[in-house]
């Protein structure tokens, strides 16, 4: 990695501190690679495909390698499908936009920079073959994360092999507290790890509850693990961190957006068995986890709630339009993994996935503008994680409908 100015040297005094312990495949035990998967995951946003090809076709170190020497987009291709299975000029085309997409972010200092936060809060790196990487992920394909930063406890990773995931609406009820509060409890006395999002509302009170009955609670965040979010459940993280494990595809430094928000969901529902939404509006983002559950073949659960409720209208939808199963104690929702985990879910994951996955492209444009402060087209991509063309593309599109504006100081989001 001399492109990086670090020798092998180097690099292992980054890495050593963030894999003590880890139990890893002798494929990935080379610090370069090692050092690749971390600076990629602060590249490409989580879900990349074009960065899952490379890294899955190349490797990590040398498709890092291949980006930093500019090669041309006809050799990547070729080293990517050699065969031309998947038409060389579709490949080329996305391989062209995902490098105009990189590239602004290709930048080996931030990269040092997460390697060193995350070593002096006690983060630690995971790969595919650890011990520590839930093997769930890997039904994501080439959309699949391309490391793990991790807090917490060792033993508390491999437990989501017999895990669920509780999720619910922010805004929640009396009534979806209770419920989220005795599932998770009766979860745990089964021996359920409990996966969650740590969000206001249900997540919290179902890791809450897993705490007090001495149970295993991972949680997934959508931002680097160096600033806990949300603020206010800072006390609660940590408690996690010292029973279970908090985890993010995203290294220190990242900040969390609605787009990061959407793509955390799939890991929440692919990393356990089953997916349960206690409580959630028509709208909800837990609607998108059980769009990814779903679409991952998991089992899928939704508690009833009252029927002029509309915190549980989502759930009411679930079980009405998307074949959920009806699930109202902890027995039932053990017997999704118990019973029906063979058994492919048939939800429409695009339907269930809520109205927020309709332009991804737009939303990420909007999480990296400012009310406040003018934004420059280069900085917009590097936050947004878009070439700069598409970032010029879709602020057309937003000042067209008055949600973005071009004034002296930049471009600014419009409320």
């Amino acid at each position: 990695m001399a492109e990086f100015g670090l020798n092998e040297r180097e690099l292992r005094a980054l890495i050593a501190p963030l894999r003590a312990g880890a139990a890893g495949s002798s494929s990935l035990s080379d610090a370069a690679e090692l050092f690749a998967r971390a600076a990629w995951t602060g590249i490409a946003e989580p879900g990349d495909r074009g960065a899952g090809l490379l890294v899955t076709a190349l490797g990590a170190a040398t498709a890092l390698g291949a980006l930093i020497d500019n090669w041309p987009t006809a050799r990547i291709a070729e080293a990517v499908d050699p065969a031309a299975r998947a038409g060389r000029d579709a490949l080329a085309h996305e391989i062209s936009a995902a490098l105009a997409r990189w590239r602004p972010r290709t930048n080996s200092a931030a990269a040092v920079r997460a390697l060193q936060s995350a070593a002096r809060i006690g983060c630690r790196l995971a790969v595919p073959g650890d011990a520590e990487w839930p093997p769930g992920v890997d039904d994501l394909g080439v959309h699949a994360p391309l490391a793990l930063w991790w807090r917490g406890r060792e033993e508390s990773m491999p437990a989501m092999a017999r895990s669920i995931a509780l999720v619910g609406a922010r805004a929640a009820t009396g009534y979806g507290e209770h419920v989220a509060m005795e599932a998770s409890a009766g979860l745990v006395d089964r021996g359920f790890a409990i996966v969650s999002g740590a969000a206001y509302g249900i997540d919290g009170m179902v890791h809450r509850s897993a705490l007090a009955s001495d149970g295993v609670t991972v949680a997934f965040l959508a931002g680097g693990l160096d600033r806990f979010y949300p603020s206010g459940h800072d006390a609660l993280l940590t408690r996690i961190v010292e029973t279970g494990a908090v985890i993010s595809e995203l290294p220190c430094g990242a900040a969390p957006t609605r787009w990061r928000f959407l793509q955390r969901n799939r890991l929440i529902a692919t990393s356990s068995q089953a997916t349960v939404v206690l409580e959630a509006g028509h709208r909800s983002g837990s609607l998108n986890t059980a769009g990814h559950a779903a679409a991952a073949g998991r089992p899928l659960g939704a508690v009833p709630g009252p029927v002029t409720s509309p915190a549980s209208a989502g759930c009411h939808r679930l079980l009405r339009d998307f074949d959920a199963r009806c699930v109202t104690n902890a027995a039932e929702m053990a017997e999704l993994v118990d019973v029906y985990a063979d058994a492919a879910g048939e939800i429409d994951a695009s339907r269930a996935g809520g109205a927020d996955a309709a332009n991804p492209d737009q939303l990420r444009v909007l999480d990296a503008l400012s009310t406040r402060s003018g934004r420059e087209v280069n900085d917009i991509a590097v936050r947004s994680g878009l070439s700069p063309l598409a970032v010029i593309t879709v602020l057309g599109a937003l000042e067209l409908d008055g949600s973005a504006g071009n004034g002296e100081r930049g471009w600014m989001r419009r409320v």
